[in-house]
């Protein structure tokens, strides 16, 4: 009753109908909203949306791309769309008609499904002005209402014929360009789930409440992972550090996810209450998507309980290849993300270049002209990422190789002065970022955002902060800004493309 088996033959309506054959009563999701569906009810009305979907025109093998927030109505026509057979493109909400322009146009997109208006922004003029442009047909949802999706008749379905096909096409998040497209098929997108299943102690019934956006490749993860595992996902539209955390410990979480201003603010809402534990059956919280300063993990697991945070890393075109266990001991937990999940292969480079392979792997990007550089010759993927991987098997990131400073000559690490500066009391969160300099080629700039009530820091505190810690002079920043917040993309990642034009600008 508690798993659901799941072989690499099987697609995402096979992993559907599973679920909902072996516990239809079980529930499957709930939203902010507290509406609630089992996994029999979803099978059903993402049946019923296919029809509906038919009978509009909708077909096999058309491309649907769809842009709504995390909510009911993008779970079930996830599933529909999958009972379909088409091709989906999930977009995440925040992006707009640049980038959308980009997406819609390099897929020859039939379908853009997207909200009318949604937080104050008008999609429905960005979908139409799409359409006018590329010919697409466009399908208004309303988030919170399930009856804007359209229903039929289930009998009138064509039946279900399985692929091995592209069926997934997800964009990179952006953080230094316009997004790259990547295909997926059913058999990589649900392998991804591995993830969940190998390493983070979900089990049958358990509550993940979720503010990530749906539409992330980390979404078909969850997903996927409780059809497989049975936990229920809590649906958060987005995330309200003040009120969100409450939100989800009235859902009884279990889990908790995912990025570093999310911890903050479950911290702050615990602080704000020290003698009542606000999740008292959290087991254990997951990250991924960006750097955890250290010290993140044991104040996690001292004011919030469980096990702490358990570290994951991924990226679009291979996610999640690993993870820290719930099950490791202490040393995993301490600036690691873990060993590889069941079926992936590591390699590091002679650069220092991380590289991976395994059965989550993209078949491509969409310009093809781009796979030549993203695998070496013996297939693995080249993530940009550095890292090594220490005696015991955990795998370390140390940098990005496009995130490296070079000052006289010596390469710097962000990530490894970032380390160091999150241990500073007076800093909530930071970046470190490399500006141009007529004398050394670069310069390091902490972009420092304060801890409540802190006074702001001087240069030579930053020093003496980081000379106590061992790190190198040469790596020390030169120039500090400070600034409210750090400017994020929807996982998390910290956009440091904007902050570098900030500053030369």
């Amino acid at each position: 009753m508690t798993a659901v088996d799941w072989a690499p033959g099987t697609d995402w309506w096979e992993l559907v109908v599973a679920r909902a054959e072996a516990t239809p009563d079980a529930r499957m999701l709930i939203d902010e909203h507290d509406r609630t569906m089992t996994f029999g009810e979803y099978r059903r009305r993402a049946e019923e949306v296919a029809a509906g979907l038919a009978a509009l025109g909708m077909s096999r093998g058309q491309m649907v791309s769809w842009q709504l927030p995390t909510c009911l109505e993008s779970a079930v026509l996830m599933a529909a769309l999958g009972r379909l057979g088409v091709v989906q493109n999930p977009i995440i909400p925040m992006l707009r008609t640049a980038e959308i322009n980009v997406i819609i146009g390099q897929l020859h997109s039939d379908w853009y499904v997207a909200p009318d208006v949604w937080r104050n922004f008008d999609y429905a003029a960005m979908a139409h002005a799409a359409a006018a442009e590329f010919g697409c047909r466009v399908l208004q949802v309303t988030p919170g209402e399930l009856a804007s999706l359209p229903r039929g008749d289930i009998a009138a379905l064509a039946p279900y014929e399985p692929s091995s096909d592209v069926r997934w096409i997800y964009y990179t998040s952006g953080t230094t360009a316009l997004p790259k497209g990547i295909r997926h098929t059913d058999a990589s997108a649900l392998s991804v789930s591995n993830v969940a299943v190998d390493a983070w102690k979900i089990e049958f019934g358990d509550v993940f409440p979720i503010a990530i956006p749906v539409t992330h490749v980390g979404g078909i993860m969850l997903i996927a992972g409780q059809l497989r595992l049975g936990f229920v996902l809590g649906l958060f539209e987005g995330f309200d550090p003040v009120h969100t955390p409450a939100a989800m410990a009235r859902m009884g979480a279990t889990h908790l996810g995912s990025a570093v201003p999310f911890f903050i603010a479950y911290l702050a809402a615990q602080r704000a209450n020290p003698d009542e534990r606000l999740f008292p059956k959290l087991k254990v919280c997951i990250a991924g998507g960006a750097p955890l300063p250290p010290e993140l993990h044991e104040q996690v697991k001292a004011e919030l309980g469980g096990g702490g945070i358990i570290n994951a890393y991924g990226l679009t075109e291979c996610p999640s290849p690993c993870s820290v266990r719930a099950t490791d001991p202490e040393i995993a937990f301490q600036g690691s993300v873990g060993r590889p999940i069941h079926g992936v292969e590591v390699r590091v480079a002679a650069d220092g270049e991380l590289r991976f392979r395994g059965p989550q792997l993209f078949l491509g990007y969409v310009d093809a002209a781009l796979d030549a550089d993203a695998f070496d010759s013996d297939g693995f993927f080249r993530t940009g990422d550095l890292g090594e991987v220490d005696e015991h098997g955990y795998v370390h990131i140390t940098g990005r190789i496009k995130d490296i400073i070079i000052r006289n000559a010596e390469n710097i690490s962000a990530v490894e002065v970032e380390n160091v500066l999150h241990e500073h009391r007076s800093i909530q969160d930071v970046a470190v970022v490399g500006v141009p300099d007529p004398k050394t080629g670069e310069h390091a700039v902490a972009v420092i955002v304060l801890a409540p009530g802190a006074a702001p820091l001087t240069l030579q505190e930053i020093g003496e902060h980081c000379t106590a810690r061992g790190l190198a002079r040469q790596k020390t920043p030169e120039q500090l800004d400070f600034v409210d917040v750090l400017p994020r993309n929807s996982m998390g990642k910290i956009l440091k493309h904007e902050l570098r034009a900030r500053l030369v600008g």
